[in-house]
């Protein structure tokens, strides 16, 4: 982990990597979404409404698992003091948010036909939305601290902090009486034994991987652009250093014209060079 903390390494390894990611992601959520929305029966008790679940579910869960690497780069940034770290946990936090918004949306569409609203103030709803505010604040404070240390620093303990909502979303259909819905696929056990039919679980689990995938090559160009505009920042705040310096040495270099010329005048402040030189009337009874 030590090795990608030169950002010139990071740059380096990445390179191959970004391209390949967002292609592969975008393909695989493609044909998740095809053979789900197109390839899949209709749901015996919601019919096409349950369509809805492979983008929905897939979102939901990138909503969490995005909190939590950005909350893991934080604290490697904030113990560590890894830069790289901190840029990726920033980086990850608008998609993050992304994320958490396309849940929050078609979590309403899809409660519309199911539960008869858009929006009920359930702990599950309202825990991913207290998750959305949590990414809107990242993000915020990113941009409201002009130091980039201090702003890593405030932004990891934010994030620190807000891991606690995650295990409440996770369990909240089990603490608290819900509308919503139990988990289908609870486990890595619940894959070979899942709630719903194996017809829509892999489109489902395809699409999730696509989103997967999509992530890590959107946060890797993310990040690979923030080490860039940070660059840039210094070699500009550097051209700005010697620009001034040369200005300052010019401007010391340079004779004062305000200093009259005294090189007329004997040390004695007589007159030299003239008909009145040894004194002011010599030369003369006046």
């Amino acid at each position: 982990m030590q090795h990608f903390a030169n950002p010139a390494r990071f740059l380096a390894f990445t390179r191959p990597i970004w391209p390949a990611a967002l292609i592969g992601g975008a393909a695989l959520t493609a044909l998740g979404l095809g053979w789900g929305l197109f390839g899949t029966p209709p749901d015996y008790q919601q019919g096409q409404s349950a369509k809805i679940m492979y983008v929905h579910v897939p979102a939901a869960w990138m909503a969490m698992f995005v909190y939590m690497t950005m909350a893991s780069a934080s604290l490697v940034g904030f113990v560590w003091k890894h830069p790289v770290a901190d840029m990726t946990a920033k980086s990850a936090a608008p998609i993050g948010a992304a994320f958490t918004g396309l849940a929050l949306v078609t979590g309403a569409l899809w409660g519309k036909p199911t539960w008869g609203t858009y929006w009920v103030w359930d702990a599950r709803l309202t825990s991913v939305l207290v998750l959305f505010f949590m990414y809107l604040g990242y993000i915020a404070l990113w941009e409201a601290i002009e130091d980039q240390r201090k702003a890593a620093r405030a932004a990891a303990i934010l994030a620190l902090v807000g891991v606690v909502n995650i295990p409440i979303i996770k369990f909240s259909v089990d603490w608290w009486n819900s509308l919503h819905q139990p988990a289908s696929i609870s486990s890595l056990e619940r894959i070979f034994d899942p709630a719903i039919h194996p017809s829509m679980l892999w489109p489902l689990l395809i699409v999730w991987v696509g989103y997967m995938v999509l992530f890590v090559g959107l946060v890797l160009v993310r990040t690979r652009s923030e080490i860039l505009a940070r660059r840039l920042e210094r070699l500009r705040l550097q051209h700005a250093s010697q620009e001034t310096r040369v200005r300052d040495q010019d401007i010391l270099g340079a004779p004062d014209l305000a200093e009259p010329d005294l090189a007329g005048l004997a040390p004695s402040g007589q007159f030299k060079g003239g008909p009145f030189e040894g004194g002011p009337f010599k030369g003369g009874q006046g």
